[in-house]
């Protein structure tokens, strides 16, 4: 049996995990309003807040750890199985928050929820430079980041919609099962890399395989030679400042991500009174921002590349246009004004977020050889994740008095360091070679 395009079947269905991830981990945040009432009765508001940042601190310190390890994991295992130790631990993770009985015991379920979860970024790094060839890669990217989009779309309605026939702790339980079925399709389908898979036709796999041979530099275009991938040890990838480039960058914007997934339902509860309900009909309006950013950003540098551009201009325009975007909305929401304009401002900084992101998240594959990408990937998520781990730290300190500007002032001073850091730390984006 040969199936036609076996690379987009397999992107999409690493898209569809994302979108699980999604669910998994924002279920949380639009529950809580009806946890806080069963199981914190007697605290503040301010108290409630500080519990939900104490379990996300926990949340986003095991994620970081967890994407250096997994990195590490799918560097040796392989995609395959890989993929399927993350996200079956995930989805038993959480299902066991149904039995959460206080901030100790969700502390424990998300620990657990974070470590596995962070599996799939790595390992979607890893597949996307072994099923695509270099000029693909973007888009490949934006349609996997775009299931985190989606994922943030159908969540917070979804969730607010099961709890009027469920409890709470039901939901968990569903949202964990739909995890685990989702590894039927995946074993059945990747059952090897492309230079190996029996079900890749011939034409496909030639495609990919040349197109991850060919160099976008002029000099290896000229020379016609095809060179041995660059996959340097640990210590010797951390010697390079292109890897701290691509390290600084993911630590200093992926915050601004994660401080709208925590914080959007929480944010609407507070600042414009709403309930889950509400929420459903609110919250999810940002990531359709998102969504569209990461078609956008995938399809711009796609459209770049295809015309002549080299990897380093493509990448760097792409990677700035979306920090550009973000920087005015993100001052924007100092006074936002009603909830459906607050909406909008926010789908427009996930919008220029994914943009550029998708394209951050490709520089390990553009810089490194297959064996270095999960590491890099790895080390740099858990840079971004511990990034995140400080803003989350600060929100209930900067907000105590319900005002969020701070937030997103140190927000905006974040995405111009993200840019900077691609600039300056990586002069050009092109396959490294051994010093």
């Amino acid at each position: 049996m040969k199936m036609k395009n076996l690379r987009w079947w397999v992107i999409a269905l690493i898209a569809l995990a994302t979108v699980i991830n999604y669910i998994d981990r924002s279920a949380l945040a639009v529950l809580w309003p009806d946890i806080v009432e069963d199981l914190f009765p007697d605290e503040s508001a301010l108290e409630r807040k500080q519990i939900y940042a104490n379990i996300s601190i926990v949340f986003i310190l095991s994620y970081a750890f967890g994407q250096a390890i997994f990195g590490k994991i799918f560097d040796w295992v392989g995609t395959r199985l890989g993929f399927v130790l993350s996200i079956g631990v995930w989805s038993l993770a959480t299902a066991a928050h149904a039995f959460a009985q206080g901030a100790l015991s969700f502390s424990i379920f998300r620990a657990i929820l974070g470590v596995a979860e962070a599996g799939n970024w790595p390992g979607a790094a890893k597949s996307n430079a072994d099923w695509f060839p270099t000029k693909e890669r973007a888009l490949a990217q934006g349609i996997f980041n775009s299931g985190a989009a989606i994922g943030g779309i159908v969540a917070i309605p979804l969730i607010a919609y099961l709890t009027v026939y469920f409890s709470w702790q039901m939901v968990f339980v569903v949202i964990g099962v739909a995890g685990l079925l989702w590894l039927i399709p995946w074993i059945i389908l990747v059952k090897a890399p492309p230079k190996s898979h029996p079900w890749i036709t011939d034409e496909e796999r030639e495609y990919i395989l040349t197109g991850q041979r060919s160099c976008d530099d002029d000099d290896s275009a000229a020379n016609g030679a095809d060179e041995e991938e660059y996959n340097p040890s640990t210590k010797e990838l951390l010697s390079r400042k292109q890897s701290w480039g691509v390290i600084i960058a993911s630590a200093a914007i992926d915050p601004i991500w994660w401080l709208f997934v925590f914080w959007i339902p929480i944010y609407l509860n507070e600042v414009y009174g709403m309930d889950v309900k509400s929420i459903g009909i609110y919250g999810w309006v940002p990531y359709v921002g998102a969504m569209i950013g990461a078609w956008f950003g995938g399809l711009l540098a796609q459209n770049r590349l295809q015309a002549g551009w080299s990897t380093d201009k493509t990448r760097k325009l792409t990677i700035t246009l979306g920090c550009l975007i973000m920087l005015p909305a993100l001052l924007a929401m100092a006074n936002p004004g009603g909830a459906t304009t607050a909406v909008i401002i926010m789908a427009v900084i996930l919008f220029g977020f994914q943009t550029a992101i998708g394209n951050v998240q490709t520089l390990p594959s553009d810089l490194y050889g297959k064996k270095a990408v999960g590491t890099l990937s790895g080390f740099a998520g858990m840079a971004a994740k511990l990034g995140a781990l400080g803003l989350t730290a600060l929100v209930p300190i900067l907000t105590a008095d319900g005002n969020y500007t701070p937030a997103f002032v140190i927000g905006a001073s974040l995405a111009v360091i993200a840019m900077l850091s691609v600039w300056v730390l990586i002069p050009k984006i092109e396959p490294l070679k051994r010093k």
